[in-house]
């Protein structure tokens, strides 16, 4: 769309939103100024293309599966799209998060507003995924703009969890853990701002990996709060999601996120004996007030299994991950993701990388189609515009300074450990919500206990859920976490439990 020269009464409005008082004359003489300053941008700048990375390999838009081709109701696009004729992933089949665009396939990020949409660029781990020889099959469901941890508030379906149809999947990359758990796909690209890769790997029983901040390169994706956004894979095996994430990591020049990221051949790690590892079992991970006593015994249980293996394992505590981490956390979300997605139209600003025009104009307008958003996203906005129009920013900022005091106490508890050990999510996959549910009702399930993963998002040390048993038929996620850009120590230390036999999910 080119824009046009404004109007008096437009400009009006510009004024009065920003509370100038300005007269009839005032209006008419800067009416004319505006005009004159943007069309010194906008008429030169239309006759550009975006400058959007290349499209490599051939798609077709695909079909809306349905029925008997969607079981769990986790696709909201299938398609196929051949990548490279080699590469580490050659044969492997794979599902895209519907908030990461596919150029040519339509992108509904879970969202009723962004209906109809299509992007017109690959995301980067899309190349990325497609040069290393994949196959991807489709788009996977996600939650409404990737905002609940239950798999529920999809505009279009609700995704069931392939061990109990009652149960969610955990979210916002529900489709995704669905998809990998009843493999209809090998592996699936995930994001994750509070716990979205994680919470579902540990609610279907797989290996979800939250990568260091910054070094799987966010470039083409859907952002909740730039400070929080993480792309990673999920995964049946150790190995998958270690080679996986040797094809994703590494600098793009594209995105601000991305500081001097430090990428290893996390598959070479994965045979190395784990008896010199410290393993310090986070006491502030247990016993939160919704904690299920089998979740607990459960990761308890495999804390042990490491010093089977050798590990020294020691009980630690790290205050600052119950006092402080979710209070850091709930601002940055809830504020920064109002600014991001709505006010900043998927996007923000004042940043430098690749933006995508398209996707900020589908989102314009977004106030005439507030009414549809989910319940738990209309708390968080109304909660977000409430702080920002009282205290004008100040919760965000100290959240953010706090942060650095958060990633402070997890670095000293480094000090002492390679890693940390707690449970991924205090439960079990949770009970969807019944018919008609109250508006309490239908927020219980996105509120899924976060207190343990949502903490890294804002600090950015790598975390990844392994799954460790089941109870009542249900998975139990246990969560390793390490320094920044020690993933290979991660992969390690999960491996040698999965090739311990104390693995139990399957």
């Amino acid at each position: 769309m080119t824009a046009k020269s404004p109007t008096r009464e437009q400009i009006g409005k510009a004024a009065e939103t920003l509370g100038l008082s300005l007269d009839q004359s005032d209006l008419e003489e800067f009416t004319a100024m505006v005009a004159d300053t943007i069309a010194a941008y906008y008429r030169p700048l239309d006759g550009y293309s975006d400058n959007l990375p290349t499209v490599k390999y051939p798609r077709t838009p695909g079909t809306f599966p349905a029925g008997e081709d969607d079981p769990l109701a986790a696709w909201y696009v299938k398609t196929t799209i051949e990548g490279a004729r080699r590469g580490k992933l050659k044969g492997r089949t794979v599902a895209i998060k519907d908030n990461i665009a596919i150029a040519g396939v339509p992108m509904m990020n879970g969202a009723s507003v962004l209906q109809g949409y299509v992007p017109e660029v690959d995301a980067t781990v899309v190349t990325r995924t497609l040069d290393a020889g994949a196959t991807i099959l489709g788009k996977a469901h996600c939650e409404y703009f990737c905002y609940s941890g239950s798999s529920h508030t999809n505009a279009a379906k609700t995704t069931l969890n392939p061990y109990d149809h009652t149960r969610t999947t955990g979210g916002s990359s529900s489709g995704c853990a669905a998809l990998v758990a009843a493999g209809e796909v090998d592996l699936a690209i995930g994001s994750d701002q509070g716990g979205s890769v994680r919470e579902p790997a540990a609610f279907c029983g797989l290996i979800g990996m939250k990568p260091t901040w910054g070094l799987v390169p966010y470039t083409g994706a859907a952002s909740i709060e730039m400070t929080l956004d993480h792309l990673g894979p999920l995964t049946r095996t150790v190995e998958d999601n270690a080679l996986f994430l040797e094809v994703l990591a590494g600098e793009d020049g594209l995105d601000p996120r991305q500081y001097a990221p430090r990428t290893a051949r996390y598959t070479q790690s994965l045979d190395k004996p784990v008896e010199d590892l410290k393993i310090g079992v986070v006491r502030e991970g247990f016993g939160f007030a919704d904690s299920e006593a089998d979740v607990d015994e459960a990761v308890r249980a495999a804390a042990k299994s490491f010093e089977k293996l050798g590990a020294t394992v020691t009980e630690i505590s790290v205050p600052a991950h119950r006092d402080l981490g979710m209070s850091v956390w709930v601002p940055i979300a809830v504020e920064g993701a109002y600014e991001q997605i709505l006010k900043g139209h998927g996007h923000g600003y004042n940043w430098k990388g690749a933006y995508i025009p398209s996707l900020m104009a589908q989102l314009a307008g977004w106030q005439a189609k507030s009414n549809q958003f989910s319940e738990i996203f209309k708390l968080g906005i109304l909660c977000a515009e409430h702080m920002r129009s009282e205290y004008h920013g100040k919760y965000y900022a100290k959240a953010q300074n706090l942060n650095r005091h958060l990633r402070a106490a997890y670095d000293a508890a480094f000090g002492g450990v390679d890693i940390l050990l707690m449970p991924t999510t205090p439960c079990k996959a949770t009970k969807l919500p019944p018919d008609n549910p109250s508006r309490a009702e239908d927020m219980a399930p996105g509120f899924t206990p976060i207190q343990n993963t949502a903490p890294f998002d804002c600090t950015g040390h790598p975390a990844i859920n392994v799954p460790v048993a089941l109870r009542d038929g249900l998975p139990v996620g246990m969560m390793l976490v390490a320094p920044h850009f020690d993933e290979a120590t991660l992969y390690r230390a999960a491996h040698a439990f999965e090739s311990s036999g104390d693995w139990k999910t399957r």
